[in-house]
């Protein structure tokens, strides 16, 4: 399937997809290498209490939302698309040196947020910069797409992995200049292979079908923010739950991870092959049934193979919404790109600061278990609302 998409690009085009590609990869692999091992280091290196290090997170959370969105609604006014990835970057490897250098929780809160947000701005606007480039081109960037998306998931595949390896043998001096490394190649990679789009106004057809789908796409973020908040909510629980509710090894957890992990870029390729057979509402909708099921049966099986073999649901469920996702906001905002690309983003950041609070409660008045029938619940919610959502 991909040897056949890539035959059927000239040499000159495929080397511009393929950095785009790379540029997504290393993106991805910034926030990998960063966003797990935060807390370890304000713990261990800052040496805050827990109340600050999950302060820390929510205000990072927020901090994307804003920030993102700013540079989203700008991008799509102005162009220079190109010139913001360049400078989102620069953003990005300046935070690594920030926290490589400070210790001060004052300044990271504040400052580190404004790079942190900056520099993730950077994902976003490189998926819109792609949409414009194969607009331009006249070309259906719907496999492109959804194969840029999958190299962030491979991202998020080794980059944790390879963060806490580092820090182990090294330390976190190490990993933040190993970091900078990474945006530094981010900016290159940009610089000198990346095509500088020229700004297209919205022609009168395409503004006014954005305007018309105003209402669908707000349907669609609270759905994308019901979906990946119970993403995260399965997330913060699954470990303590394996471990201290169901008394399994801890190391299941990572096996689980891990294999859901894998499974879902395979999945998110073959969604986007489908998209030539099936609308993507549709794909989206089977997705959610498929989560619906998964989260259930999180709570009705204890034994490890069948926890293990309930990965292929977890698998089929973000795999198709991270692959597609995105894509349907971008398709129903044709003449806003960079805040369609923004929105699903967002909604993912909205999810994980709602998740924290839900898992939280649920947990200490009821159990872990029970977070996976309420995300079953809301899963399930998500996906009625989704079927009335404009089909494409």
């Amino acid at each position: 399937m991909l040897t056949t998409y890539w035959r059927q690009l000239r040499s000159a085009q495929a080397s511009v997809l393929l950095s785009f590609m790379t540029l997504t990869f290393f993106t991805g692999l910034g926030g990998a290498l960063f966003i797990p091992t935060l807390s370890l280091f304000l713990t261990t290196e800052v040496h805050v209490e827990p109340f600050a290090v999950g302060l820390f997170y929510t205000f990072n959370a927020i901090g994307g939302i804003v920030f993102t969105q700013l540079v989203a609604r700008y991008s799509d006014k102005y162009g220079q698309r190109k010139r913001i990835i360049l400078i989102c970057l620069l953003m990005g490897a300046l935070n690594c040196l920030l926290f490589d250098w400070c210790r001060s929780y004052l300044i990271l809160i504040t400052i580190g947020i404004v790079l942190l947000g900056m520099g993730a701005s950077a994902m976003p606007q490189s998926f819109a910069l792609a949409r414009d480039y194969k607009d331009q081109s006249k070309e259906r960037s719907m496999m492109f797409t959804t194969i840029m998306r999958a190299q962030l998931s491979l991202a998020w595949v080794v980059g944790p992995a390879i963060a806490f390896a580092l820090i182990t043998a090294y330390g976190f001096h190490t990993l933040f200049l190993f970091g900078t490394a990474v945006y530094v190649l981010g900016f290159f990679i940009t610089l000198l292979k990346l095509p500088d789009v020229a700004h297209q106004p919205s022609n009168v057809n395409s503004h006014e079908q954005s305007k018309k789908n105003r209402g669908d796409i707000y349907k669609l973020f609270v759905c994308s923010t019901l979906m990946w908040g119970c993403n995260s909510m399965y997330i913060i629980s699954m470990p303590l739950y394996v471990s201290h509710q169901l008394h399994l090894p801890q190391e299941l957890a990572g096996w689980m991870m891990g294999m859901a992990a894998a499974l879902e870029i395979p999945i998110m390729l073959i969604a986007g092959y489908l998209t030539k057979y099936w609308k993507m509402r549709s794909l989206l909708i089977a997705s959610g049934v498929a989560g619906t099921l998964f989260y259930l049966g999180m709570n009705w099986f204890d034994s490890p193979h069948m926890l293990l073999a309930l990965q292929l649901g977890n698998a089929a469920f973000i795999g198709v919404l991270g692959g597609l996702g995105m894509i349907y906001f971008q398709e129903l905002l044709p003449s806003q790109t960079g805040q369609a690309t923004t929105l699903f983003t967002n909604s993912i950041y909205t999810g994980s600061v709602i998740a924290g609070a839900c898992a939280g409660v649920i947990a200490q008045y009821l159990s872990y278990g029970a977070i996976f029938i309420v995300s079953g619940c809301f899963v399930a919610l998500a996906t009625l609302l989704l079927t009335q959502v404009k089909p494409i």
